[in-house]
Parts: C-alpha cells; structure tokens; sequence
C-alpha cells in the first residue's frame, strides 16, 4: 500500500469467520460475503492511492472454532489488516440471527479503536443488514461517509421463502427479518453510495423498499481471481476423481455441479428432485453437490442437518447410489479442481438458489470453461447477459431446470458456444483489478462532495481536545422523573459526586437550557460539567455555558426543519408546543393520548416527502422530531469520542422513552425503578440495569450494580 497521505478505507463485515485463509462453506455464514470481502479487501489494498484499510469483525475463542478468531489484529499479505473487536459472548461463535443484541457494542468497541488509532478513516463501508446498521451509527458520530454493499436483502429473501412455503411468522422469528430490513431501510436512507452487484438488483431487489427512491446507486460488480480458476489443460484427467470414485461408478459421465453452503435458500432440495426424477439425466450424467464442510451429520446445525438429510432421502427413495456424490470435504484449492473436471467431462455448472444476489460461482465457472444453469432470480441475469454462457431458469420450477440441464448437457455446440463465450466474458468485464479502480473513483467522487480535508481535520481536532482534562468517567442523567423526584435520593447522589471529582457530571433532557437551568436551581443542584438539552440537539459545557459549535454543524446534515414542519401540520392527535419549547434542530409537538399517531407511522410520512429525521416519543404525550444524527445516546458518545472516554467509563441514567438511545453497548445503563412502560423491552437488553430503586436512589443502586467508576480499567 502507498504512504500515509493516500486514503484510508475502513470496511465492516461482522458475521462469519473472517480470516486470511478463510474456511468458505465451513458453515452458513461463511460463503460468498466472505470471500467477497476479502479479495475486495485485498484488491484495494494493492492500489498505490490507498494507504490503509482495515477490516472490523467480531471476535471470538470458542473451542470449536480456529483460535485465529480469538485474534485481535491480523496482518494480511497486500498489508491490509484485519481488526477484531468484542460483540457478545467472547467464548461462543454465533450466527449471524443472534448477533443484532449485540451491535451496540460493536459500535462502541468501533468507536474506540478508531479513536486509539488516532486516524480518521476517509470512508466507511458496511457489508450485509448488520455491519450496515453498525456503518450508520458511525457514520452519523464522525460525519464520515458510508458507503454500502448488501449481499443479501431482507425484503427480498423474505418474499422467496414464503413463495417456498415457509410461514411469514416462523421466518420472523428465525431470521429477524422486521430487525434487519428496518437496518436496511435506515442504510438506503443515509448512505452516500449504496454499491450493488448487477441493475436487477436495483430494479427488483432495493426496488421493494421505501428509502430506494432516495439512495445513490453504483452498479460495481465483483471480481473472479483469474489466477486460481482458468480452463482445463491438456490432462484429461483430474486429481479430484479418487477422491469420488466411491460415490461415483461412472465418474467419466457428465457431471452436473453445484456448489454451495447447505442451506435451505440454495434450494439443492429441488435440484436433486430435478435429476432423481429425470430417466435421461439419470442415465447420462452424475450429480456432484459439493456442500460445505462437515464430519458427522449429527453435529451440523440444524438447517444444515435438515437439508442434506432431504438430499439422503431422495438418494434412498430414487436409489441413487451410484450417481449422486456428496463429498464431506474439501480444501480451497479443490474447488478449482471441480470446475476443470467438471469442464474436461462437458458437464455444466448449476446455482439453483431462490435468489443469488450476484453468483460468484457463476463466474467462477465462467472462468474455468464450464457452462451454467442458474437461478433467474437476481445477479445471474447480469452475468448471463454479459458472459453467454449460460440458461437462466425458475428455480421453483422443476420441468424448466430439467430441460436447461438437457440442453446444456447433450447439445454438444450449444456447450462449446457457451464455454467459449464464458471464457471470453469473464476476463473481458470482470476482475478485482477493474474492480478496485471503479470503487475508488466513486470514493474521490463522494470525498470532493463532502469537502474531505475539512471534515478530516475537524475530525481530527475533535479527537484530540479534552473539554474536561480531569475527568476519566462520565455519569450522565435525565432530569425529569430520574434526577429529580426524591429531594433524600439527589442529595445522596450530590454527595457521591463530590467524593468522587474524576467524575464529571451531566445532565441530557428534552428541556431547553434555560428550563433545564431553572429546574436545576430550584432543586439545588449545582451546575453540571455538562448539559446535554433540547432532546441531544445541543451541548453545553460547565459554568460558562459554553455551546459546542462543533456539534452543532455535526447536526446540520440534511436537515430540513420548515420540511418537518409542513410534513406533519395536519396529523390527527399532534399540536406543535409552544415557541420557547422549540430549537434550530427540534421541532416538538404534544401527543393527544386519546388519538396518539405511532412514531413509525410519523417515520413513514416523513419518508414519503424526502425528509431524513429522527421521530421520538416520551410518555405517549410528548414527540419530537430531530435531525437524524441527534439525539442524547449519539450526543454521548460524540463526547466520548472526543474526550477519548472508552464507553464503559460511562454512565447513563433514564426513566423514558427518549432516554433508551442512552443505553446498550458497552455504556452502563441504569434504568430506575420509576420507569415507563415504554422501556420494558429493554430488559434483556446487554449492559442495561433495571434499578428497583425509584429517581436518584435508583442511580445509585446502578453505580453499586455496576462497581462505578472503579470498572472502566477493569
């Protein structure tokens, strides 16, 4: 890579196990993202513009799994480096369904590196709905630009497996499909560029959101590594065949192969129905499913299980024995081998999935010579187009799988003319190196957009100046209902805070600073280091009053206030408060608890009309509406940044609605007793303690729970 003054890239791709040598196929979420990612990863790297890229994942050391994972740092070869932070349970492997409670700390622990490496990346790129709702919050701290690579979109996969049979309630629950297309809807809202693979993925794919309309689309498709996968030679023989001989008793018949993770999306199921119910595709060919990595069928996880145990089943019923082989394992270096064999035996190439985001495997098959059946559904449309190389089918439709495969298979000219033409293709338009000077001309177009140097060294200056040089820890409150309420309870508190000077004191409040002022005087409370008001729309500092302009210009960013305003004039059930309420960056409204709008009903309207903003409501009376990247949780973590404060050094204390941005992560969050219901659902929440004590005796149950401040250099 170049020297320090090129750009620096800091990519996002959470799930899966991420290494330099990944173990693609070893489980569900370790396919084609991975893979992905890290010859993007390492094509960029090679550039002589980019000076750095980083890539954060999660970490983990569970026993069953490659102690690399456990790994903080890992140097790649091109010198792009591989960053792992903390994000749940740090001695379990999780899959991707089970990481979203845990995202919050993976921003927190982003926040920290980036402030430790003292560094401010040019761009940020989020990979899949997660690492995408993690790219958002960073990106609205440090006002620096996202961009956004979806692999697989949520709206999308949900409707092909209800139109499989699946139950739209038993798919919630498994995938979190409502969780992770409101993380998709927020990228395409606020993403400088969202990058997609192929137009249909635009069109049809992004096309079933409501934000589509107003995102930045850059069609980028993926690279294929030309070096590991190229035509056959001379030999007409491959090493790959003793090792199916045992399935295969004539291993020299054309093979139909497919390659992919045991999954009920990659549909193998209606593949192998296909070839069991087909005499001529019997007869004439083989079936290769070559499938992940796996030792007994009893330890795969349960979807796995139940998709290769269908596959078994059907081999019994049809006595398949013979034809069908399922390999247990292979290494990166066979996968190649199967293309070129598959290739020399004329046999084709099948991705059969209910929709393939781009299909990889396609080109993969491209490159090595080997014609392909794919899936119409998605970025096979694009690559076919391109290549020629192939037949696009309904993958729901067994009859029409049937015949492509025919077609492929015993039409000798069509297959030349095909593998001619794949070979031609894939090098013609697709490879990493083209790949990586698209992607970094769309970079310096986002970075002349938003005036890089300037927002760099502000950045910078933000990093680096303490507003309070003396302080290590931060306790911040509500005022209403959890400061106040209990006069024995505050003073207790007071106290505690003047035993403990290193931490400094601060107050976050829907109130403006006058009222938040006036309440504070007449409940003798002395003047906080720090006064969050206005719902996170301003910050003020210590006895001066001092505004942090800083944050102010932070919050400028597609805010249309007179927008708001007109958007929400005639809602049933709101009335604007009064003018002193009001601020440059608040608009706030009462709540007719007889007729009370929802605040995603309030989110929709605001869509609808091209607003970005962020809708809170508090007690079911109160609403405000913000600039998107306002509000108290990202006020906090902005001084945190700043102030070079780890977020477990930090405080919280809340009873409301609008306090729950507050909470999670690695910040201590304390919830008293008093509460409203609204907050109820974060009670399984990571790092949030629900006191049973009521106002500020309530925050101090939460500094006892949490051992405060003496945890924050645990």
């Amino acid at each position: 890579m170049a020297d320090h003054q090129g750009l620096y890239i800091l990519m996002l791709s959470i799930h899966g196990r991420i290494c330099g040598t990944p173990e693609l196929g070893i489980d569900a979420d370790t396919g084609g993202q991975v893979g992905y990612v890290l010859d993007e990863m390492q094509a960029l790297a090679r550039d002589p513009r980019v000076s750095r890229i980083d890539l954060l994942t999660r970490r983990f050391d569970d026993p069953d799994t490659n102690p690399i994972y456990g790994a903080p740092r890992e140097l790649l070869e091109s010198g792009a480096r591989i960053i792992r932070l903390p994000a749940g349970p740090a001695h379990k492997y999780l899959q991707k369904e089970r990481l979203w409670d845990y995202l919050d700390t993976f921003v927190d622990g982003a926040l920290h590196f980036i402030r430790s490496e003292d560094c401010i990346p040019d761009v940020i790129h989020s990979h899949y709905a997660d690492a995408g709702y993690v790219g958002v919050r960073l990106s609205r701290l440090l006002g620096i630009p996202l961009m956004h690579t979806g692999h697989s979109l949520g709206r999308d996969k949900r409707e092909r497996l209800i139109a499989a049979g699946r139950k739209a309630e038993s798919i919630d629950r498994q995938f979190h499909f409502p969780r992770r297309i409101a993380a998709e809807e927020s990228v395409l809202s606020e993403a400088s560029v969202v990058l997609a693979s192929t137009r249909q993925e635009v069109d049809e794919q992004y096309g079933l959101y409501e934000n589509a309309v107003r995102a930045h689309f850059k069609i980028l498709p993926p690279g294929v590594d030309l070096r590991r996968f190229s035509r056959p030679g001379r030999q007409r023989s491959s090493p790959l065949l003793p090792g199916l001989r045992h399935f295969l008793e004539a291993p020299r018949k054309p093979p139909i192969l497919a390659i992919a993770r045991p999954d009920e999306r990659k549909n193998f199921q209606r593949l192998v129905e296909a070839y069991a119910t087909d005499p001529v595709l019997r007869e004439q060919a083989n079936l290769v499913l070559v499938m992940g990595q796996r030792d007994r069928l009893g330890q795969l996880p349960h979807g796995a299980k139940r998709v290769i145990q269908s596959i078994l089943h059907t081999v019994d019923d049809y006595d398949l024995y013979g034809r069908v082989a399922l390999p247990k394992h292979h290494e990166p270096e066979d996968i190649p081998e199967y293309y070129r064999y598959s290739a020399i035996y004329k046999g084709v190439f099948v991705n059969p999935a209910l929709t393939e985001p781009f299909g990889l495997t396609l080109l993969e098959a491209a490159a090595s010579g080997l014609p392909v059946v794919a899936t119409r559904h998605g970025g096979p449309q694009d690559i076919i187009r391109y290549c020629r190389n192939g037949i696009l089918v309904d993958p729901l439709n067994i009859g029409e799988m049937q015949d492509a495969l025919r077609q492929m298979l015993f039409d000798r000219q069509r297959w030349q003319r095909a593998s001619r033409a794949g070979l031609l293709g894939v090098r013609r338009v697709y490879s990493w190196e083209a790949h990586a000077r698209r992607y970094l001309a769309e970079v310096e177009r986002i970075l002349r957009r938003q005036r890089k140097q300037l927002r760099r060294e502000s950045a910078a200056r933000q990093g680096v100046r303490r507003a309070l040089p003396t302080a290590d820890h931060l306790l911040i409150s509500d005022i209403d209902n959890t400061l106040i309420g209990d006069p024995a309870g505050l003073a207790t508190l007071m106290e505690w805070l003047r035993e403990h000077p290193r931490v400094a004191f601060g107050v976050a409040t829907g109130r403006n600073l006058k009222q938040t002022m006036e309440i504070l005087a007449a409940h003798q409370v002395p003047r906080p280091d720090i006064c969050i008001t206005d719902v996170g729309t301003r910050i003020i500092y210590g006895s001066k009053l001092r505004e942090d302009q800083d944050w102010a210009a932070h919050l400028h960013y597609r805010w249309w206030r007179d927008g708001v305003l007109q958007a929400l004039a005639r809602v049933p059930g709101l009335r604007l408060q009064e003018k002193f309420t009001q601020g440059a960056f608040k608009v706030s409204y009462y709540v007719d608890p007889k007729r009370p709008p929802t605040a995603k009903d309030l989110q929709q309207r605001l869509r609808e009309r091209q607003i970005a903003a962020h809708v809170v409501l508090s007690h079911n009376c109160f609403l405000d509406v913000l600039p998107i990247r306002a509000s108290k949780g990202h006020a906090i973590r902005f001084l945190a940044f700043r102030w070079g404060l780890p977020l477990h050094a930090v405080l919280t204390a809340g009873d409301s609605g609008n306090d729950a941005d507050m909470m999670g992560g690695e910040i201590c969050g304390v919830i008293v007793g008093n509460h409203s219901p609204e907050l109820h659902g974060l009670k399984d929440k990571h790092h949030i303690y629900f006191a049973s004590a009521h106002h500020a005796w309530g925050i101090l149950e939460g500094i006892q729970h949490y051992r405060f401040p003496g945890q924050a250099h645990a």
